[in-house]
């Protein structure tokens, strides 16, 4: 199997483009900006919708649904929300067809089945969720309230990349209930905790807690707390948001509640959500000119084994030797493939799954049935090493967890070379089109600075630091006084 895939450094869009396709994760589809997620690419998907949703459950959270339709008039009520995302909205006006009577074969929108009031297809839930709320909220016994769904969104993008940014995505999305607002925030907080720990546990791609700017917050949130990871080009890639939506879709709502002490007041609101724009992250953070490195515990195929032989008889000796061990590997939670198609050559092989980015490839052939060894092939590092049979499940067992440290690693020292300090708007200019990443600067705080910034340069603020600390200092655009360093990038 020839990859021919072009080399990141030349160009990486296409280099991601092409290897999305080839590595059959996603294609795109007869919808304009809709893609296909393919069975590969749907695998480790659910492989991370497995993960997420065990650590919503251990945090206290339960799943639900809610319909895709908002009416108009709900998308309406908080007044932030509805004009950020009114530009994206895709709207049902009509609820039938009917032949055409001009021309034949053809349909035309009845023109009589016009909707009483017209539906946005959900480009977030808030609005369809608090209308909901309103009825299962009157007192504080029934808060708080720590729901998540799964679901699909639409935003009507006009420029669209398989992943990154997809008129049509999955999604899953938080939406809380509280009493306090110490409560909404606490939860804010750790839903931001928990897409980190998967982040860097799973996807091993290290991220940056902090805040958006106001010009940057989720529409209709009074704090947005994110995670920001930077991918192999220099650019930045929004890895989670976790909103705190203080008062303001229970105001819109008027959703009250009875506390302890007789009075009424208005509940307070999060809401928390990551796409599957996370497969692109996975994808632009690890990968490489020979195709997909995935972290093992995240790859729907953490072992290959691939035969090496020359008739039946040769073949079945393999398969006697492979099937004991598949049963070992299995029995300690590692998934495991025989590849024994005779309908392509080791060498095919050995490409594909490299393109795949499975983590450990074994191949076996007659020398290694005679001397009771395993040839091991880690994708990561694309070495190769013969294993005795008697140790090979411990090798794996050790090799996977050393392979999923170790990619981490590659990833967070890039990240780490990639922050780069700079105290005048020469240095920042300088450093954004010649090494890219994170640009650590001092910002006066205001929207115009950051508006300029962004207008000529094509840099946006990614976030200020969770961690970042009080230092004196003036803006590297307008010289004014600054207490905080915030981070730049240009972003995907």
């Amino acid at each position: 199997m020839s990859k021919n895939l072009t080399k990141r450094g030349e160009d990486y869009s296409k280099w991601y483009n092409e290897l999305v396709v080839k590595a059959e994760l996603a294609e795109n589809s007869g919808v304009r900006g809709c893609m296909v997620i393919k069975p590969y690419g749907y695998a480790i998907w659910e492989k991370m919708q497995a993960e997420l949703d065990r650590m919503f459950k251990e945090t206290g959270h339960v799943n639900a649904y809610f319909p895709l339709f908002v009416p108009r008039s709900f998308f309406e009520a908080e007044e932030k929300n509805a004009e950020g995302f009114a530009k994206e909205c895709a709207v049902v006006t009509h609820y039938r067809l009917k032949a055409d009577p001009n021309e034949k074969g053809k349909l035309m929108v009845d023109p009589e089945a016009k909707l009483e009031e017209e539906l946005v297809v959900r480009p977030t839930s808030e609005a369809i969720i608090w209308n909901t709320y309103k009825n299962w909220i009157q007192s504080y016994r029934d808060l708080p309230i720590l729901i998540n769904q799964w679901a699909n969104v639409v935003r009507w993008e006009m420029r669209t990349r398989l992943f990154l940014r997809t008129a049509e995505f999955l999604w899953q999305e938080g939406h809380t209930a509280h009493a306090t607002k110490a409560e909404a925030i606490e939860e804010a907080e750790k839903m931001m905790h928990v897409y980190t720990e998967f982040a860097e546990n799973f996807m091993c791609v290290p991220v940056i807690k902090g805040f958006k700017t106001e010009s940057e917050r989720f529409a209709g949130a009074d704090e947005t707390y994110c995670i920001e990871a930077l991918m192999q080009d220099g650019k930045a890639l929004q890895a989670g948001t976790s909103h705190f939506l203080g008062q303001n879709f229970a105001k819109a709502f008027d959703v009250k509640f009875a506390s302890k002490e007789g009075t009424l007041d208005y509940v307070w609101a999060t809401s928390w959500g990551v796409s599957t724009r996370l497969m692109g992250a996975l994808i632009m953070t690890h990968s490489d000119d020979n195709g997909l490195v995935l972290p093992p515990k995240l790859a729907p195929i953490q072992v290959v084994i691939i035969p090496i032989y020359k008739g039946e008889e040769q073949l079945e000796a393999v398969r006697q030797r492979v099937l004991p061990l598949m049963d070992k590997l299995k029995k300690q939670g590692i998934s495991v493939k025989f590849d024994d198609r005779d309908t392509q050559k080791p060498g095919f092989k050995f490409n594909e799954y490299e393109l795949k980015g499975v983590p450990v490839r074994l191949a076996v052939g007659q020398r290694d049935l005679e001397n009771n060894t395993f040839e091991v092939a880690r994708r990561d590092t694309l070495t190769k090493e013969t294993i005795s049979g008697d140790v090979i499940v411990e090798h794996i067992e050790k090799l996977l967890v050393e392979i999923q440290q170790n990619i981490y690693k590659k990833a967070l020292d890039y990240r780490n070379t990639h922050i780069t300090e700079v105290n005048s708007y020469e240095e920042f200019k300088n450093v954004l089109e010649n090494k890219g990443g994170f640009i650590s600067a001092h910002w006066d705080g205001t929207a115009e600075t950051e508006a300029k910034i962004q207008e000529e340069t094509k840099a946006t603020i990614r976030c200020i630091p969770l961690d970042a600390e009080e230092e004196q200092g003036v803006c590297i655009f307008s010289g004014k006084p600054s207490t905080k360093r915030v981070l730049f990038a240009k972003a995907y």
